[in-house]
């Protein structure tokens, strides 16, 4: 059972850097750092989008209308941390 959650705390893991990434990205791309006309960068961009779009979109739809202001990338990561530390606490009572 321990390494069942060891490997869920490794999916935890990539999915705070994937999250990460995408803030990170956001923030170039807003300050026009990185440009979306270059392939690579539309890519990732794509890619990240189309993998996190549905669970933001799921945070979203219950958090209240902020224009101009998305705190779902946030609420996601509090979320994912909140999960880490629920699996990291309770690992060893499994044992």
């Amino acid at each position: 059972m321990t390494s069942v959650l060891q490997i869920l705390l490794m999916i935890l893991d990539i999915a705070k850097w994937i999250v990460l990434a995408h803030i990170i990205m956001s923030w170039l791309i807003n300050f026009q750092v990185l440009n979306l006309r270059q392939p690579i960068v539309a890519q990732i961009w794509l890619g990240l989008n189309r993998l996190l779009e549905p669970v933001y979109s799921r945070v979203r739809s219950v958090l209240p209308n902020t224009p101009g202001l998305d705190l779902a990338p946030l609420i996601v990561l509090l979320l994912i941390y909140g999960l880490r530390i629920v699996v990291y606490n309770n690992m060893y009572s499994f044992s």
